[in-house]
């Protein structure tokens, strides 16, 4: 290149860095034109098996077949969830850590008592899937609907339910259930939906709160009763089973939902390519079959959808775990 030619392309380079403000904006738009050159994270904060790397993996498959760089799902397991969540939030802000989480990062902070709030901390990419929580019992217990329930409990109080753990969302539903029912019902906790079914199953425990994806299974086998759903509207694989809204508590309504979020600072533009990506996987309809197989309904949407649904829950958990004096111990 000639001086004269040497010269130009200097001034031509700085004018392009004025015109976006400064050389810090023009390089990060020189990554964001080359996102992505090298694999994709998605990050999961509860061991594998579960229905968040159910997700992860199923919607990072599509992915990784679109953009052309492998998405690796990486479990971050610990403290209920938040030394994932940590992980993912601390990480640099490029394009290439996605966490992939559910409702837990709205609950979390306000059941342990956090400094901060997940939902104001990370940037939302895409809310990914839904599923209700839901009321089983064993069959040797007499009831089929949340009408017998009542009566039975009134008349025997005492009766316990399982969920997966002291703080999960499967507890604030019960303790609330309880609440506005007024009846006596003892929580007893498991180590995981796992271990909760076991003993549902066996009748060693009589009701239980858990997601769809652990109950449908043996629903349909004829070994448990399902009585309603905790959600706005009747799940597709459960279309026979009434809402609590259906059976008159106007209100109790507490979804499970799975999100992608990426940690602040992250370009506009590679949340919105990540946005397009996972909607694309969202809009196949072998994903959607997937989705049914595990209890799960794909939602999709912008990240504005995502932090109004994620901040809402954030308002909705701080008063329920404040009110029915919820804590992680």
């Amino acid at each position: 290149m000639s001086r004269i030619g040497r010269r130009q392309f200097i001034k031509n380079t700085a004018a392009a860095g004025l015109a976006l403000g400064s050389s810090a904006p023009f390089a990060a738009f020189a990554q964001e034109a080359g996102w992505p050159n090298r694999p994709v994270k998605f990050i999961v904060p509860l061991a594998p098996g579960g229905g968040i790397d159910f997700i992860a993996r199923t919607v990072g498959e599509h992915v990784t077949r679109n953009i052309g760089q492998q998405v690796v799902v990486e479990n971050r397991t610990g403290a209920g969830g938040t030394v994932g969540m940590d992980t993912a939030m601390r990480s640099p802000p490029d394009g290439y850590t996605v966490l992939i989480t559910n409702d837990n990062a709205a609950s979390a902070p306000h059941i342990l008592k956090l400094a901060y709030d997940y939902t104001k901390e990370l940037v939302p990419v895409i809310n990914l899937a839904w599923q209700p929580q839901v009321l089983a019992a064993h069959p040797s217990l007499g009831v089929n609907t949340i009408q017998e329930l009542i009566a039975l409990v009134k008349a025997k109080p005492g009766v316990g339910f399982a969920t997966s753990g002291v703080g999960s969302n499967q507890h604030i539903v019960g303790e609330w259930f309880k609440k506005e029912t007024g009846l006596g019902l003892d929580h007893v906790p498991y180590r995981g939906a796992g271990q909760a079914i076991n003993d549902l199953i066996a009748g060693h425990v009589k009701l239980a709160w858990l997601g769809p994806t652990a109950l449908v299974p043996h629903y349909k086998a004829g070994n448990l009763r399902l009585l309603a759903q905790c959600s706005a509207k009747r799940a597709k694989v459960l279309p026979e089973i009434p809402t609590l809204e259906d059976a008159g508590y106007k209100g109790l309504i507490l979804e499970a939902w799975y999100a992608a979020f990426v940690p602040k600072g992250t370009p506009p533009a590679i949340v919105t390519r990540l946005n397009a990506e996972m909607q694309k996987a969202l809009s196949d309809p072998a994903m959607e079959a997937t989705f049914t197989r595990g209890s799960m309904e794909p939602v999709g949407g912008s990240p504005a959808d995502l932090l109004k649904v994620a901040q809402a829950d954030s308002v909705k958990y701080e008063r329920l775990v404040r009110e029915l004096k919820i804590g992680a111990n």
